[in-house]
């Protein structure tokens, strides 16, 4: 056992304990549908449909179809409900806060028939909340398989290191737990150091709880334009701003199951405050088609889009070893001057693609005389195709960990399919909504249950150059939650069941 702490030292500050994981990937790429009441009631079918702001965001070719001049702004409010279930024990949590959806201008022009081909076009400024992040994850239950704290091990014994780096290196994980004997060294019969040992009783279990309170948004800034020849062929493209806030508040706890005073442990409680902020560009491409005048079939690709992110981080730990070492506790900041550790990388997000058709119930250039449509989407996102890169390309040894971090992306996650319906009838002034989405699992494997399907409804109503609209959203979701992940142990996680209630409100003008 070590018996004492260098007081002065020199900190080498590596973030890599607490530097990106395959779930981070997913937090900027798996994500529903969100932009004006309409497009909300309607299941989110906009890729080949057109004539809303929101368009901008989905499919560019569809503001092709705007001839006049609109305003937006979208309010919404969302309720979260949500069920863990974590090796046998349910939990439940709730957290409702406020959101928006797309709020922006589109300037529509129409061209003299004897001047042009290109019937119209059309330029928009537009932002869209597309993800987001206000959420409560508290689960808890009983664990005799692994502990938390083994990560701290794998991590210590991959890098080689002796009991210097041990107690300075990983200042914002590993060290905090050597330093409060949650970790301490092994020894030999000689009493040689051999390696590094959990005072954990793994064996006769620890209960263990996890909550973490999460906030903020993936929000994107979009400026769009769009050509329509002959009403015929519309052709559009945007460029886009992503906007990424995010903060995380997260205390873990584990503690002995047996209350045994006399087994050199009784608890310990690691807690986390992260901050990340993210923008980036990237580009979105798309094309609508009437073979018929009742129909319309769509395509875009959105490339990946290119993102820097600045990440602040702070972490304590203490631990009640008893007997061993009593109660000690250590913090980041107390190892770093008082400040919040800084990391900088990039993120390259995976590229998608849309294919949609839509079929217009009494197609007709005055759209006050069409009754209604039916539109779907269908959508391929490369989930696996997210990759990580350090921002300073002499950093060496976060080049290394990031190419490993890639690997397991690649390895967990997956493509797959996003589903949309939805349709619209029309009467006069006022008009009714209906829709549905499916959204597939992103993660390779398939023990691990994921998706969500939206139930979709709304009402609109349009008059005088005015119109407002109002979309319910329901969302069924199933997730997983992974409190740590291991190397050479099958690692646990807590089942997530639940739902999301979006109500989104729409008013818009032309002018």
């Amino acid at each position: 056992m070590k018996k004492y702490f260098t007081l002065h030292v020199f900190i080498i500050i590596t973030l890599i304990a607490n530097a990106q994981l395959p779930d981070d990937a997913l937090r900027t790429a798996w994500y529903t549908f969100n932009g004006s009441a309409r497009n909300m009631a309607t299941g989110g079918v906009m890729g080949s449909l057109g004539g809303d702001i929101t368009a901008a965001h989905v499919n560019p070719a569809g503001l092709g179809l705007f001839k006049t001049k609109e305003f937006v702004v979208s309010p919404g409010f969302n309720l979260n409900n949500n069920k863990f279930n974590f090796r046998g024990t349910d939990t439940t949590t709730a957290k409702n806060n406020f959101n928006y959806g797309t709020i922006g201008v589109v300037f529509g022009t129409s061209n003299s028939p004897n001047y042009s081909k290109w019937t119209s076009s059309a330029v928009s400024i537009s932002i869209n909340q597309v993800a987001n992040y206000n959420n409560t994850i508290r689960f808890k239950g009983f664990n005799n398989i692994s502990s938390f704290s083994e990560q701290y091990l794998e991590e210590l014994t991959r890098d080689g290191a002796n009991m210097t780096a041990a107690e300075q290196n990983y200042i914002f994980g590993s060290s905090l737990a050597f330093r409060t004997y949650l970790i301490d060294t092994l020894a030999d019969g000689a009493g040689n150091v051999i390696g590094f040992q959990s005072l954990v009783p793994i064996s006769t279990g620890v209960n263990q709880e996890y909550n973490e309170n999460t906030s903020g948004g993936l929000h994107e800034i979009a400026i769009g334009f769009a050509g329509n020849m002959e009403d015929k062929l519309y052709v559009g493209g945007s460029v886009d701003i992503p906007i990424s806030s995010y903060q995380r508040d997260f205390t873990y706890t584990e503690k002995d199951a047996t209350n045994n005073p006399n087994n050199d442990f009784d608890n310990f409680i690691y807690t986390e405050k992260y901050k990340s902020f993210g923008i980036g560009l990237g580009v979105k491409l798309g094309i609508i088609y009437k073979p018929q005048d009742n129909f319309r079939v769509g395509f875009a690709l959105h490339t990946p889009q290119f993102m820097y992110f600045k990440d602040q981080i702070r972490s304590w730990m203490t631990t009640n070893t008893e007997g061993y070492a009593g109660i000690k506790s250590e913090s980041s900041d107390n190892l770093n001057s008082g400040n919040a550790g800084i990391r900088k990388y990039n993120l390259i997000t995976p590229w998608r693609a849309i294919a949609s058709v839509s079929y217009i119930f009494q197609e007709n250039k005055n759209i006050k005389k069409q009754r209604g449509f039916i539109s779907a989407d269908i959508e391929y996102v490369n989930y696996r195709g997210s990759r990580f890169f350090v921002a300073d390309g002499d950093d060496y040894v976060g080049k290394d960990y990031l190419k490993m971090v890639n690997t397991q992306v690649k390895g967990y996650n997956k493509g797959n399919l996003n589903i949309r319906l939805g349709g619209e009838l029309k009467f006069n002034t006022i008009m009714f909504r209906l829709g549905g989405a499916f959204y597939g699992s992103p993660y390779k494997d398939k023990d691990l249950k994921a998706n969500r399907f939206l139930a979709t409804a709304g009402i609109g109503y349009r008059n005088h150059g005015m119109f407002i609209d109002l979309a319910y959203v329901h969302s069924f979701n199933k997730d997983v939650v992974f409190p740590y992940r291991l190397n050479d142990k099958p690692n646990t996680f807590a089942e997530q069941t639940g739902s999301r209630a979006n109500i989104m409100l729409t008013l818009g003008f032309k002018f």
